[in-house]
């Protein structure tokens, strides 16, 4: 569930970063404006150039998560399987007490009739 809610987010970014993109190849001054048309253009092309990277940079946190929570997921599947082995294994130690105790009890049982017999 994190790892699609994460999935989603970048997903997000990234198409707010093929807006951004967009609007920066289609961001123009009129063409007969003033010089300082172009100084504007180009410090708000150059406003939504820091967009993209501090977008690019959280998409890099949220990647890193995802990495981190498919380890944890990872760990937690081999601590699951070393717990499911040791498991089986105390159930079959105790099939084996159980059947060592049910032997003795037969051999006590056939030693008292053969002593009372």
């Amino acid at each position: 569930m994190q790892k699609g809610q994460l999935l989603s987010k970048i997903e997000r970014i990234d198409a707010e970063i093929l807006i951004t993109n967009t609007q920066i190849d289609t961001a123009t001054v009129q063409k007969f404006g003033a010089i300082s048309d172009f100084s504007v253009l180009q410090m708000h092309k150059n406003t939504m150039k820091l967009h993209i990277s501090k977008l690019e940079i959280e998409k890099n946190k949220l990647k890193q998560e995802i990495d981190l929570l498919i380890k944890d997921i990872i760990e937690l599947q081999k601590e699951t399987e070393q717990f499911g082995y040791i498991l089986e294994e105390q159930k079959q130690e105790a099939i084996r007490r159980m059947l060592v105790a049910e032997e003795e009890e037969a051999n006590e049982y056939i030693q008292s009739k053969y002593i009372s017999g």
